[in-house]
């Protein structure tokens, strides 16, 4: 006698139904393109952040911008106050959108190495970020029974 066994939809999927929508969180720090290194150290330090989002001169996502990868310029301080942000090897697109499946999301974000994710709008407009560590929390607790 042959025996199926059949799974439903949501224990083979963990997280199914979840999106970026129900992880992300707001970004209050955001910097112009055309910002200089200098600028973002200064806002890095003031505000006590890790990143910072980088416009562009319509107010789109470009990417961002990490206190860590702004440091090979940061040691070379007559480069500070003339390098823009755009010339800065930092984080660009393609971003998370709303509508986009979490678990989906978080295998992404594994594969890129990413902490943080910018999330956009069908514009390209910012809405929020999405970090790692909310992404697996949610992911967890929706795959406990």
């Amino acid at each position: 006698m042959n025996t199926v066994t059949t799974h439903s939809p949501q224990s083979a999927r963990p997280g199914h139904g979840l999106t970026v929508a129900d992880a992300m969180e707001p970004c209050d720090y955001q910097i112009a393109n055309d910002s200089t290194v200098d600028q973002a150290n200064d806002i890095f330090h003031s505000a006590h952040v890790e990143y910072l989002l980088v416009r562009d001169h319509d107010g789109r996502c470009e990417g961002l911008v990490t206190r860590t990868g702004l440091h090979p310029f940061l040691t070379r301080s007559w480069s500070t106050e003339r390098t823009a942000i755009s010339a800065t090897s930092h984080q660009r697109g393609p971003f998370a959108w709303p509508t986009m499946a979490l678990a989906l999301a978080a295998i992404a974000m594994r594969i890129k190495h990413l902490v943080v994710w910018p999330v956009v709008d069908e514009d390209g407009y910012i809405l929020g970020v999405l970090t790692a560590d909310r992404a697996t929390g949610l992911l967890a607790a929706a795959s406990t029974p």
